[in-house]
């Protein structure tokens, strides 16, 4: 049966996450719902990670089987034109049958926005978390380092957690600032936990507010105790950026 590889890309506010529930709009049930509609057969959407409520995305990637007869290009005009215009399909190709967009995925980049300055915004307000007080980036920069390298990340893992062992490799984390008073994070791992981004986001948020002091983070690491990290940060600023193969 052909396997078909998409590129997606959603604003998730509106939406209960990637994956399929029944009683709520999720990123997983549009998609599967226009298929059916499009080839008169039911798939099933297998993305490379779920996201979270109110988490958007630009390179989420995913791939289903099926029978039909319709062209990658026919299918992509037809999800675009179906679906709601808060998900939009970037890419439709023919992969090898046994390619999946979990297992197979070497790499994730999560990008987190911050706002940072006293007055809120209106527009964007759905991809920033808006802190008011000051930022220390320096303290927050030094206190990212800590969290590079292989590691054990159970005191960054959100609860309900389906993963069978806690051990990542973290590769990349970087604070920038933008302009308009935002302030960028940028996370790239072999694989995240549930919550890990938003989470590591929150602790070092604390970082930056001087609640706690850089080299902490280190130990809250260590401990492998979620109660010790900060709390986590907001769904809306959260975007996964890229998946690697």
């Amino acid at each position: 049966m052909p396997n078909f590889k998409l590129l997606i890309e959603y604003d998730g506010t509106a939406y209960h996450g990637w994956q399929r529930q029944k009683h709520h709009p999720t990123v997983q049930g549009e998609i599967e719902a226009v298929l059916e509609t499009m080839t008169g057969q039911k798939a099933t959407v297998i993305g490379s990670g779920r996201t979270d409520a109110g988490v958007h995305a630009l390179g989420q990637v995913a791939h289903f089987h099926s029978k039909t007869r319709l062209s990658p290009k026919t299918l992509l005009s037809g999800l675009n034109s179906l679906l709601p215009e808060d998900i939009v399909i970037h890419r439709v190709v023919k992969v090898k049958k046994d390619f999946h967009a979990r297992y197979h995925a070497r790499a994730k980049t999560y990008q987190y926005r911050i706002l940072n300055r006293p007055i809120r915004g209106a527009i964007g307000r759905n991809y920033a978390w808006h802190v008011r007080k000051p930022l220390d980036v320096a303290a927050m920069r030094s206190a990212a380092a800590c969290l590079l390298g292989t590691h054990d990340f159970k005191s960054f893992e959100g609860a309900g957690s389906p993963r069978s062992h806690t051990r990542r490799t973290l590769t990349k984390a970087t604070i920038s600032k933008a302009p308009g008073g935002f302030i960028v994070f940028e996370f790239r791992a072999d694989g995240f936990l549930k919550a890990m981004v938003r989470n590591m986001v929150g602790t070092l948020v604390s970082v930056g507010l001087k609640k706690r002091r850089p080299e902490e983070v280190n130990q809250i690491l260590l401990s492998k105790d979620r109660r010790l990290a900060g709390s986590t940060a907001p769904s809306r600023g959260l975007i996964l950026k890229r998946v690697t193969y």
